[in-house]
């Protein structure tokens, strides 16, 4: 599993990995169907991304699916806003981690990291949830 500080860097690793997979395929010419996004916030509070690119919609991965067919493909080709991803992501869907590699959708709150990295994730939360509101 492949995570990277910045959605952006998960897109781009994860167009790389889709390209490496399918060799017959150029990058101007390549045609995704399904786009899986995760975020994960890690023990010590860093916030982390993975993504996916698959050729069929519906085609499981570690992600969730987050679009599909020309929403996918602009995403693949790099016409996407960043700022919307982030805000359209629900946090109930974020992964935390509780021990070295294993995630749940809680944040864990019985350690002094787990503490901590639960008081940033309700930060972020209540500041994506002012942004929403002003937008």
């Amino acid at each position: 599993m492949s995570m990277y500080a910045t959605l952006e860097e998960a897109i781009e690793a994860a167009r790389e990995e889709f390209l490496a997979a399918n060799p017959e395929m150029e990058q101007d010419e390549a045609s995704v169907s399904q786009f899986n996004l995760q975020k994960y916030v890690m023990q010590d509070g860093d916030i982390m991304w993975q993504a996916e690119f698959f050729v069929n919609e519906g085609d499981e991965g570690e992600c969730l699916s987050l679009r599909s067919g020309e929403a996918a493909q602009a995403i693949f080709d790099g016409d996407f806003d960043e700022v919307e991803l982030r805000q359209e992501w629900l946090p109930e869907n974020t992964l935390h981690e509780w021990d070295e590699g294993e995630f749940q959708l809680e944040p864990p709150a019985d350690t002094e990291e787990g503490a901590a990295a639960a008081e940033e994730w309700e930060d972020d939360n209540a500041d994506s949830d002012r942004t929403d509101r002003w937008a």
